[in-house]
This record gives structure tokens, sequence and C-alpha cells, in this order.
């Protein structure tokens, strides 16, 4: 499934016609499919009692800060580690993921989320005594007002350009209510806020890194950071405080998931014949020989 995933997304982001909004919607579906995936997957490979996937990425990961989740190669990545507001289904469907729910104004104007109070961050020293530290509603605020904060120079700011008057259209009304006005009534805001552009983002951590939080994420997803070697190898480790459950049990199913950056397209399948991969990105649509050129 996931080979003809690859393949498609392949195709799609060479389509003239694909537009930059469409692209990024579409890729966080595809993360989402991926994610999925990963959650469920049983043919994985084992380590002693652990499963770990391992896929390829010919095109490396450049950031895994979500306001630089300019591409596949990223998104990916960054899907595993970070969550929205809000987050497709594998039909596309919005349903809620740190928002528990929402409200829509009858002038269409002013978006209310009432968050979830069992979502949390990453362990991580910075975060003082507390043992583990729990999402509220000035995290989103600051988040999305960061997105658009002109130092920081994000390509996903053009997701609220021209729909919001500035940093104060996000506001934290109170720790678990969070709104969002807009200028004017905009439909498709919801599917702009599950991109991985609009990720959760624990102030602390930023700010402790400044641009070094690239390489030092701490999110709320399914896995978090253990290893970063560019150009090498990435490994995200379970994130046994993982909020969202499945028939009562709680995800991730993984123990691990293993990114390695092979370039040359031939080593990478070769790898995948002989069982060290599980999935590549990028091969040709008959999932037997890689794309060339």
């Amino acid at each position: 499934m996931m080979k003809l995933v690859s393949v498609f997304a392949n195709k799609l982001t060479h389509s003239k016609r694909f537009n930059k909004m469409i692209y990024q919607n579409f890729c966080r579906g595809l993360a989402m499919i991926m994610l999925a995936f990963l959650v469920t997957s049983c043919g994985s490979e084992k380590s002693g009692t652990q499963k770990v996937f391992r896929y390829n990425q010919a095109s490396g990961v450049t950031s895994l800060d979500p306001a630089f989740a300019k591409d596949q190669a990223n998104i990916w990545a960054i899907n595993q580690i970070f969550n929205s507001l809000v987050q497709f289904n594998n039909d596309l469907e919005i349903q809620p993921a740190i928002a528990k729910s929402w409200d829509v104004s009858d002038d269409g104007l002013t978006y209310t989320f009432h968050l979830r109070d069992d979502v949390y961050f990453h362990d991580h020293k910075v975060f003082e005594d507390k043992e583990q530290r729990k999402v509220d509603a000035r995290d989103v605020a600051y988040s999305l007002r960061r997105l658009i904060a002109p130092d920081l120079a994000s390509p996903g700011a053009w997701i609220f350009n021209d729909k919001v008057e500035g940093p104060e259209a996000f506001k934290a009304i109170d720790d678990s209510t969070f709104q969002l006005t807009l200028k004017q009534p905009f439909g498709p805001l919801l599917g702009l806020l599950t991109m991985q552009y609009t990720s959760i983002v624990p102030q602390e951590i930023v700010d402790h890194y400044g641009q070094e939080f690239r390489t030092n994420p701490v999110g709320t997803g399914p896995f978090e950071m253990n290893k970063w070697k560019e150009g090498d190898v990435l490994l995200l480790r379970k994130n046994d405080n993982y909020f969202e459950t499945r028939n009562g049990d709680r995800l991730p199913y993984l123990d691990a998931v293993r990114i390695s950056f092979i370039d040359n397209k031939n080593t990478a399948y070769l790898k995948f014949r002989q069982g060290e991969l599980d999935f590549l990105s990028g091969i040709s649509a008959n999932g037997i020989r890689p794309i060339e050129g």
C-alpha cells in the first residue's frame, strides 16, 4: 500500500496543475495514511521484543521544525513528532486532534477550539521540574503567532496571509480554550489547520534552542526524537504518553521509526529487496525498479 502511495505522490508533485495548497493538503493526507500504516504495521523489523519501521528518504530531511515543513520528506518525519489542532483521517476528512471540538461563529469569523486535557509534550529537561508538560491554549496561540512572525520567515506563513489582522488574532481564552479570529470568512480554514506548519510547539524549547530547534524537536506526536545524524540516519522512538488510542489500545503500536537517507536508488532498492528496509519513498509504479532520473 505505501509503495503505491509514494508513487502517486511522486507523480502529483510533478504536475503543473497541482497547486501549492492542494499539494500541502495532499501531503498531509499522505502523512496521515503513513501514520496509520506505522501504528498498525505488523510486518516491520523486530529487534528483540521491539518493532521498528524502517524507510528510506533519498531526498533527505532538512528540518524537523514544523514551521519549515515545506516538502514531503520533512512533512512525513515531522508528522510523527507533532500534532496540530485538527487532522485528516484516512478518508481525508477533518477530525479532532489536540482540539477535541470547535465552534464557528454565525458570521464565520471566529473559531473557538476546545482542547483535550490529556495531551503532553515529550519529556525534556527544559520543562523544569515538571514530570509532564501539558499542552494548553497558550501553546496554540504561540505556535500560530510564531508561524507568521517576520523574523522566522516560515514558508508556511502564507496560510494566514490576508486572513488575520496579526498576532492578536490568536488568543488563549483560558487553559483549554483557544480562539482564532479572521478578517473575513474563509471556509477552507480547518483544512489549512491540518498542515504540519500549524503543529503545536512549546515556547520554552524553541527559546532554548533557537535556530537549532530544527534538530532538537519536541512535540506531542506518537514518536519523539532519539538520534539524528544528518545525511545518515534519523531515529524516532515511541512516545509512551501519546494521547490517541484505537480500540482501547494506546497508540502507536510500533516502538521506533528508523529513517535512512540513501540517495542511490539502486542501493536503496537492493536493501529493500534484502529486507533491510520496509518502505521506499519514490519508486516506479510497478514497484519493481527504482525511478530513473
